[in-house]
């Protein structure tokens, strides 16, 4: 299964019994905004699931601003919309794929290996010509079970442990001004993880929205050597999975998420911080 579908390769199998389309817009500092939108209209058939209240846990004083989901919070909300462990999940938004790769990273960490990511996001798909509805899917549910795969996620602690170790690359997929700790618009402290390397995740797209081949990737990324383990992490732990999709794309496969990331890094305070460049 292809971690990123096209618009066609959906609009020709949209409505097969196995696949599950669903919708994850969602605008940070407006909660309600992407269920709207999905209220107003979205692709026929798909289903709704909720950055906040589906696709991350509890705030609470470490884990950061989006700490995972509960597992067993997790297969209810997708057994819920219908997602069975036979389902072929394929996942939009239209935030250049942030919020759609955090699902497609929550899902392969449930063990699910049939999710894909679809290019470009809705209003390419809308300004395409290509159906839209505005009614509410019947809900079916489903029952998924979920084999956690604990290898693809890092905590804090073995971050820290790790960051004079040559074999590992830490990538911070902020903005640059952010990775330098010259803004900072959302979090208490500004700059970044001491050794990490700056990839803006944006970076894997080119200017239409459209993501970047295999070997494109690969040239973005061609300073890090694909024997390395490499951690990702962004402010919260959501655009930092569009660059673990870059990276799978570019044939790396030691790749973890630190889900807590920036904002569960300088909640501890005996943590250092570095800014610049490195």
């Amino acid at each position: 299964m292809k971690n990123i579908v096209t618009m066609k390769w959906l609009l020709a199998r949209m409505y097969e019994a196995n696949i599950v389309i669903v919708d994850c817009r969602f605008i940070m500092g407006q909660p309600d905004a992407g269920r709207q939108q999905y209220e107003a209209d979205h692709i026929p058939g798909a289903v709704y699931l909720d950055m906040e209240r589906d696709l991350s846990g509890e705030v609470a004083e470490h884990g950061g601003r989006h700490p995972l989901p509960d597992m067993v919070d997790l297969t209810v909300a997708l057994s819920k919309v219908g997602i069975s462990n036979e389902s072929q999940v394929i996942i939009y938004d239209d935030q250049g794929g942030a919020m759609a790769s955090r699902l497609w990273w929550l899902l392969k960490y449930a063990g699910h290996e049939q999710v894909s990511v679809m290019d470009q996001g809705y209003s390419a798909w809308k300004a395409a010509g290509f159906p839209i509805s505005a009614e509410q899917q019947v809900l079916i549910p489903a029952k998924y079970l979920a084999t956690v795969e604990h290898p693809m996620l890092v905590e804090m602690d073995e971050v820290k442990e790790l960051l004079a170790e040559e074999s590992v690359t830490i990538i911070d997929s902020r903005e640059a001004p952010r990775y330098r700790g010259e803004v900072e618009p959302l979090d208490k402290k500004a700059g970044h993880i001491p050794g990490a390397v700056n990839y803006f995740w944006k970076d894997g797209f080119s200017a239409d929205g459209k993501w970047n081949n295999g070997d494109e990737q690969a040239e973005r990324f061609s300073k890090i050597d694909k024997n390395q383990e490499v951690i990702v992490y962004c402010g919260s732990g959501v655009t930092a999975t569009p660059n673990i999709i870059a990276l799978t794309e570019a044939g790396y496969n030691k790749v973890r998420l630190y889900a807590g990331s920036w904002s569960d890094w300088i909640s501890y305070e005996e943590n250092p911080v570095a800014v610049g460049e490195e």
